[in-house]
């Protein structure tokens, strides 16, 4: 039986993929932060469901689950790392805490890398390990090639993605791990309604206070009419399993808008943003 471990298990595109990832015959390891969660997806999914309780910035909590794993694996290897676990935080660059960008890079950023030198060994890194080489499958963002305004800290994690997946892919290469990249659009998610939910009061007296409502608006739109999780989780397994899979699976319910918004010039893109959501100077 293969294996697979996905970060960020408990809701939303980790849940969705673990969920389709049992139905192919997959054994799947799914990270929590709460023993509650851990209880409920063990109930929900059964036997070849085993809960990792960590924090993807807890370095050492992500080395004693790979340690687990790899006693599980009984010196076979594993076939994927889903690196799913992420958050959105929003507010403008010149107001935001850099505490607040601190915690946005660490949990998207920094989060993958410790995932990734945890369970690399595992993937097939580790010679002393029988079995065909797995996959890392990093889930990324529309956001990773188009910068948002006033979600600046999100995108500059996923543009990060980006970068760094394109050269582990090619440092993986010696292993014959190979590394693919899933954009998202919006998706149905519970990301985009606790983003929506931040406060945003220490913003109140900000000229950037008018455009940061708007946002919100447009986060909860995200959160009602993006892609069912369901849908990610298609392409994320044909990312782990298809004999020739793409180096970056983009997936978004608007192609279209974001085809447009790539041919466009960056200035027109700029101006149409910018009246979007009212950050236009003064006349």
């Amino acid at each position: 039986m293969q294996s697979v471990v996905i970060t960020g298990a408990s809701t939303g595109i980790g849940w969705a993929t673990a969920k389709l990832l049992l139905t192919r015959g997959f054994r799947v390891f799914g990270s929590v932060r709460k023993q509650a969660d851990a209880d409920r997806l063990r109930s929900e999914f059964g036997a070849n469901f085993t809960p990792l309780l960590f924090d993807v910035t807890d370095e050492a909590a992500v080395l004693a689950a790979a340690r687990e794993v790899r006693a599980a694996l009984n010196g076979e290897t594993l076939a994927g790392l889903v690196n799913n676990a992420g958050i959105a935080v929003a507010g403008p660059v010149m107001g935001l805490a850099a505490d607040e960008f601190r915690r946005q890079l660490d949990v998207n950023v920094i989060g993958p890398i410790i995932a990734t030198q945890a369970f690399g060994p595992l993937l097939g890194a580790d010679p002393s390990l029988k079995g065909a080489k797995g996959r890392i499958v990093m889930v990324s963002s529309v956001a990773g090639k188009n910068g948002n305004p006033l979600l600046s800290a999100y995108s500059a994690s996923k543009h990060a993605i980006e970068g760094l997946s394109e050269s582990l892919r090619r440092e993986m290469m010696l292993f014959g791990i190979d590394v693919i990249i899933v954009a998202l659009g919006a998706v149905k998610t519970p990301i985009w309604s606790k983003a929506e939910e931040a406060d945003i009061s220490g913003y109140r007296n900000s000229p950037f206070f008018p455009a940061l409502e708007k946002i919100r608006k447009f986060t909860r739109q995200l959160g009602e009419n993006g892609l069912p999780p369901e849908k990610i989780a298609e392409a994320i397994v044909d990312a782990l399993t298809s004999a020739s899979p793409k180096v970056r699976y983009s997936i978004t319910p608007d192609p279209m808008r974001h085809f447009i918004t790539a041919v466009l010039p960056k200035r027109m893109v700029d101006r149409i943003i910018a009246r979007r959501l009212g950050l236009m100077p003064p006349a």
